[in-house]
């Protein structure tokens, strides 16, 4: 699988993709990674991408042809499964778009920054805009890297127990069940037995009624859509 990021700095999605399991999934040929530096495409000695917003108001806007410039190069070398802009007013990510991305081939994806990018670029090449949540970050770098990282990690072979995302949160619309390790006592508190049982279908059971217990306590959002309410 392979993604491309465009964004004004690139220095910012360097490091959390270089380390961990996106690191691995690249070392095992799983995943590619390539940034690029809308710079680069910039006119004028100062590389200049973005200006003044027509109509006024402050903060600047990214400018359509260095944009456009770059999309154009990338998509004259292969084929986009999705052109995607990472932007506040975008569909919120989660974990049932995320399954749907990792069956992707080539994902671009544009950065937003400052206010935002000319609206003509958007009508032009973008076929999905994402959001990671319902807050503004200084720009949409860090949203990239979550998108890459929540998608590269269900490709097969990238994570060491491919069973392992199955049980992530999210997976089934419920939140994913208390977890315990050793030692089976810690400071007088005890591991559940049932975990300590042996029997799968009781350790199965517990967790469902878990996940259940804590979606509906803390979710009652996503507990009210797994019971179709």
């Amino acid at each position: 699988m392979r993604f491309d990021l465009v964004t004004v700095l690139p220095e910012l999605l360097e490091s959390p993709l270089n380390h961990s399991i996106m690191q691995r999934a690249k070392d095992r040929g799983l995943l590619e990674v390539h940034l690029h530096n809308l710079r680069d495409y910039g006119a004028g000695k100062h590389k200049q991408v973005d200006d003044y917003a027509f109509g006024g108001g402050a903060g600047m806007v990214m400018k359509p042809e260095p944009i456009a410039a770059c999309l154009e190069q990338l998509l004259g070398e292969r084929q986009y499964d999705e052109v995607i802009y990472t932007t506040p007013d975008g569909v919120v990510l989660n974990q049932g778009l995320c399954n749907q991305m990792s069956l992707k081939e080539n994902i671009l994806v544009l950065c937003g920054h400052y206010k935002g990018i000319d609206e003509r670029i958007r009508e032009t090449f973008i076929t999905l805009e994402i959001s990671i949540g319902d807050y503004v970050l200084s720009g949409g770098e860090l949203a990239a890297a979550v998108l890459v990282d929540t998608v590269g990690r269900l490709i097969p072979g990238v994570l060491n127990d491919e069973t392992s995302a199955l049980f992530d949160s999210f997976q089934d619309d419920l939140l994913a069940p208390p977890v315990y390790t050793r030692p089976a006592v810690w400071r007088n508190l005890p591991v559940p037995e049932v975990l300590l049982s042996g029997n799968d279908k009781m350790i199965q059971d517990w967790r469902h009624e878990k996940s259940l217990e804590r979606t509906r306590e803390r979710r009652p959002d996503l507990y009210g859509k797994f019971m179709g309410e």
